[in-house]
């Protein structure tokens, strides 16, 4: 059996998009670009397919990871096209790689989010974040299946700057950009939980609804602050490959001529 992870990303309309329906539409890809998948038993057999972190519908992301299981060997740079070709436009297979490695799900232990907040000043942004971040806990509200929660979202951020839009994308209405971290704990902090805790701190409101990216997930680097890519050790590991078998190949001649 063959496992492939694969980085996608939700675009545009397409961050509207529920999980359960990126879910259907990447199984019609699956059987579209003919993926020679491997299935759970039972009875009702259901292709392997193990998705990790999904973002909530509403957010656009660059940085969604599931993996595959096949019955026989692909390439994985084949596939990814074959079945980026069968997406919906939106819904980019971006990256694919063998997986060498275990644990995938435990190297996604932080986001990288960007919030764009059309009406809103950078100064009041600055402010705003000066006053979250000097605060030692932030309770937020947020309904649940199980009713209203009350949790901290401050502990959870573990950066939080406050920008002005990039000078390539000139607007005449204000506009701040915010660029956090924020480690993926339990339960877990959203975006929009962050976004409560500065109206919470410093009554920041904006006028219309926060454009929200992922721009990155993986495992949280404590020294640097930054999170690492989470295909970075199976790349590696592919790429030691040929170097491990050749040296495989060249201690069994050495004992054989021995």
């Amino acid at each position: 059996m063959q496992r492939i992870r694969l980085r996608y990303t939700k675009r545009g309309r397409l961050r509207f998009t529920s999980h359960r329906d990126f879910q259907r539409a990447f199984e019609r890809a699956l059987r579209r670009a003919e993926v020679p998948m491997a299935y759970s038993a039972g009875f009702t057999p259901h292709p392997k397919v193990s998705y990790a972190n999904a973002a909530p519908t509403g957010t656009g992301s660059e940085a969604e990871y599931l993996e595959i299981a096949l019955t026989q060997t692909r390439d994985p740079q084949k596939l990814r096209e074959l079945l980026d070709e069968s997406m919906p436009v939106g819904l980019d297979i971006i990256e694919a790689v063998e997986a060498r490695t275990s644990g995938l799900a435990d190297r996604l232990t932080a986001s990288v989010w960007e919030l764009r907040l059309d009406g809103v000043a950078p100064e009041d942004a600055e402010r705003a974040v000066d006053a979250f971040k000097s605060a030692a806990t932030v309770e937020v509200q947020r309904r649940t299946k199980n009713g209203m929660r009350t949790f901290d979202a401050r502990g959870a951020v573990a950066s939080l700057e406050a920008h002005s839009p990039r000078a390539d994308r000139p607007t005449d209405q204000p506009c701040a950009i915010l660029r956090l971290v924020v480690r993926h704990v339990t339960p877990a902090v959203r975006p929009d939980d962050v976004l409560s805790g500065l109206r919470a701190v410093a009554d920041l409101a904006p006028p219309v609804a926060a454009a929200v990216t992922r721009l990155a997930q993986g495992l949280f680097d404590e020294e640097t602050g930054t999170v690492t890519d989470p295909l970075a050790p199976d790349r590696e590991a592919v790429m030691a490959a040929p170097a491990d078998r050749t040296g495989a190949a060249e201690t069994a001649a050495a004992k054989a001529s021995a």
